[in-house]
């Protein structure tokens, strides 16, 4: 189970640090969102969880909250970077866990259901109108 979260490369950053909502940005937004999915997929075989379908909303999530923009866009950029924090230190627990023995299913489990309750609360960024 193999994932990266890693930001953007310097270069595709302005020199605020946080990647801009262009084009290029979007496609990098769609990608830790497709990682994060994988993840979180992984996460669910874990923890003994049948294959999530995904849902044209959530599959779209990255272009929608682009068109939106504003604040929700700001948001969604700063939801998924924390969903990502969330998971990396939690599937490196996982394989710890797994390494040792251990039934992952509990911790597995929890995490899927932190991804879910995180996931729900950012697609509510995109308006009634956009999905």
């Amino acid at each position: 189970m193999q994932a990266s979260f890693a930001p953007p490369a310097p270069s595709a950053l302005p020199a605020s640090g946080r990647p801009e909502f262009s084009q290029t940005s979007a496609g990098v937004m769609g990608m830790q969102w497709s990682a994060l999915h994988d993840a979180a997929a992984e996460v669910g075989k874990l923890a003994g969880l049948a294959p999530e379908a995904m849902l044209p909303e959530v599959r779209n999530f990255p272009a929608l909250i682009r068109d939106v923009g504003g604040w929700r866009r700001d948001q969604a950029e700063q939801g998924v970077e924390d969903l990502s924090a969330v998971m990396e230190p939690g599937i490196a627990a996982l394989l710890a866990i797994c390494a040792s023995g251990t039934n992952p299913a509990p911790a597995a489990l929890a995490l899927w259901q932190e991804f879910h309750a995180a996931r729900t609360a950012v697609l509510a960024l995109t308006p009634p109108s956009q999905t």
